[in-house]
């Protein structure tokens, strides 16, 4: 009896692992946040830049990388809320709805804002600085689903 109940338990983990999988294919990785290339497609608008989208707990990260793989700044957003997360070489100069560049600065934009991602909840925007700084701005978006919809993960 033991033997056929160990059986089953195998054939139960097997069956569970196999379906697991499945289940997850559709979700995007969650592996490489804050890496200079992680394991996740590169979902920009832009081609000077990279963005990486990571869905974690439900909490959307999305990454922006220079186009030299170096890690610029990165936010967080669930439920139209956002967050800074501490990372990247500009990552006190990113602002979204909640929340101001972490330092001040008298640095003056010398472009306008380049949309570097965007799909139907979030777009992010760069902004070179005369300091030669860059300003990641996270907001939520007016995107029109059809038109975001190539950068949607």
């Amino acid at each position: 009896m033991l033997k056929a109940l160990s059986r089953r338990a195998c054939l139960f983990g097997v069956l569970a692992l196999a379906t697991s999988g499945a289940a997850f294919a559709d979700q995007p990785p969650a592996t490489g946040l804050g890496q200079s290339w992680p394991n996740a497609s590169d979902v920009s608008s832009n081609p000077n830049f990279h963005a990486y989208v990571f869905t974690i707990g439900g909490i959307q990260f999305v990454q922006i990388n220079d186009a030299n793989g170096n890690v610029l700044g990165a936010v967080g957003s669930a439920g139209g809320q956002f967050i800074t997360l501490p990372m990247g070489r500009f990552s006190q100069l990113v602002t979204t709805p909640q929340q101001g560049p972490a330092v001040a600065t008298t640095a003056t934009p010398t472009t306008a804002p380049a949309t570097v991602y965007q799909d139907t909840a979030t777009t992010v925007t760069a902004t070179p600085l005369s300091d030669g700084t860059l300003q990641l701005k996270a907001a939520a978006s007016t995107c029109n689903p059809e038109v975001c919809s190539t950068h949607i993960q």
